[in-house]
């Protein structure tokens, strides 16, 4: 496995104050689950930093600052970072994996395109992805071709090859393959050229628009360039604004300001 990552006593308080989490810290399925339902439902996924320019380091360090100390989010190198900094502090038995995403014409974007972790407690192993926007709301048993019941939708893995298993949402009973992964341990220095990748590349997804977006125990929040998306059990309301909102928007929803550094 990956070397643990040090927080203090001090920053993992900071960092379940941050979550809202009350829970105890015993090595369990349970708290595992809550752990994190209570990121999902209070650190947002987004990029805002690549609009604005600031280079985004995997940093862990700095990646605490953003995310406790500044009410931020992050991409999933930033989210799932400093959520397995968090996890091994603890004692968990978790690690970092490279995932690749599906894309719309059938193919698999290149290895470490994404972060998630592994995680193994009371005998089993689960995938843990605070990092992937719209997904699960809590772990998912990695076991194939059994149907997982999550808040936020069904989810079931299969054998991609023999190197990887596959994740896919179950949509009306198709599957919608998410990404590909295998369970190797990885460092985190090896996601820094996609990283950058992500941060300077036209063809980069998270350099064609603004994006933030947090789950919600039924649904989640979005807000992107020029609109806000509100899903809520399977329905979606939709409102347009002026792009020049933006920031006016961004505070009010999330309650964050651009401005300072961290």
């Amino acid at each position: 496995m990956t070397k643990p990552v040090h927080m203090s006593a001090f920053e993992v308080s900071a960092y379940l104050n941050c979550i809202r989490y009350q829970g105890n810290l015993q090595l369990s399925r349970q708290n595992l689950f809550a752990l994190q339902r209570q990121h999902l439902l209070s650190v947002p996924f987004e990029n805002l930093d690549i609009h604005n320019h600031k280079p985004i380091r995997l940093d862990l360090e700095s990646i605490f600052r953003k995310v406790v100390h500044h009410n931020r989010g992050g991409f999933c190198y930033e989210l799932n970072g400093l959520f397995y900094a968090l996890l091994t502090a603890i004692g968990f038995d978790a690690w970092m994996i490279s995932a690749r995403v599906h894309k719309k014409e059938g193919s698999y974007s290149p290895e470490f395109d994404h972060m998630a972790l592994l995680v193994k407690v009371d005998g089993d192993t689960y995938l843990v992805d605070v990092g992937f926007g719209s997904f699960c709301l809590e772990p998912l048993l990695l076991r194939k071709e059994v149907i997982l019941k999550d808040p936020h939708g069904q989810f079931i893995f299969d054998q991609y090859d023999d190197g990887h298993y596959r994740i896919s949402q179950l949509e009306e009973d198709e599957k919608v393959p998410q990404y590909i992964f295998s369970t190797q341990a990885r460092k985190l220095e090896e996601f820094s050229p996609m990283c950058q990748y992500h941060q300077q590349s036209p063809q980069s997804h998270f350099t064609q628009k603004k994006i933030i977006s947090l789950a919600r125990e039924n649904g989640r929040i979005t807000l992107s360039n020029d609109r806000i998306k509100i899903s809520h059990a399977g329905e979606t309301e939709e409102e347009r604004f002026d792009p020049i909102l933006f920031e006016k928007k961004l505070d009010e929803i999330f309650g964050i300001m651009l401005m300072g550094n961290y």
